[in-house]
């Protein structure tokens, strides 16, 4: 058992798997075809350990800078460490999030794509990539308006011809996420995609009865994120 205050992460990832698992069956899916991203942003690196020795392999962090800080050496000292950028990417740290994640979430503009083609091209690396949606529209978010996806998703794969795998969305926060993840799918089966990354701690089971391939948990597995100084 953990002491003190710290998670308990063990329980935790065999719970949450557990939920995935009877949403999944609830949805008539394979439980296996559902990826449990562990989101481990401002979170101490001890606590990324403790996932990993769980078996945990695959974690999301917001912010590329965290992300250099926290991973690199995990990385090196565990080949099948998947790691994805899942917070807004600004144009000048593309180069550096193409060198150390595996997969990019929140592409979401034609000049964030013209610079990680650049970037890939330069480091000879192609990070699989997620196009965001604004589902709810909302002005403070970021990602693409659901009318201007089918177009953007084509700008991205055809002309600029990066691996976009699938789509990716954060509903609004005091609404039933129910609607926006069906828009999402929708999105994503008329273009042929077959990454569907939905879902957080407050509705991952929802997401995964309608179609979510990958789920982003956070404070369900590492608890409450620590004060920011």
């Amino acid at each position: 058992m953990p002491a003190g205050n710290e998670p308990d992460i063990a329980t935790n990832l065999e719970q949450i798997h557990e939920r995935i698992a009877r949403a999944a069956q609830r949805a008539d899916r394979n439980p296996d075809d559902v990826t449990l991203i562990a989101v481990s942003k401002t979170h101490d690196r001890s606590l990324v350990e403790a996932a990993l020795a769980t078996g945990q392999r695959v974690f999301g962090e917001n912010r590329v800078q965290e992300a250099q800080a926290k991973y690199p050496d995990l990385k090196a000292a565990n080949s099948d460490l998947e790691l994805h950028l899942i917070g807004p990417l600004q144009t000048n740290k593309a180069e550096d999030a193409v060198a150390l994640f595996d997969v990019i979430q929140t592409l979401d503009r034609e000049k964030l794509a013209k610079a990680l083609v650049k970037a890939m091209d330069k480091l000879d690396r192609r990070p699989r990539c997620y196009v965001q949606v604004n589902v709810g529209e909302e002005p403070q978010k970021a990602g693409v308006l659901p009318e201007e996806a089918d177009a953007f998703i084509r700008l991205c794969r055809d002309d600029y011809g990066l691996p976009v795998e699938g789509v990716m969305c954060i509903p609004p926060l005091e609404e039933a996420p129910a609607p926006y993840f069906a828009l999402l799918r929708q999105i994503a089966e008329r273009n042929g995609l077959s990454g569907l990354s939905m879902g957080m701690s407050g509705d991952y089971e929802t997401a995964v009865e309608l179609g979510a391939t990958q789920v982003r948990v956070g404070t369900a597995i590492f608890g409450a994120r620590p004060p920011q100084s």
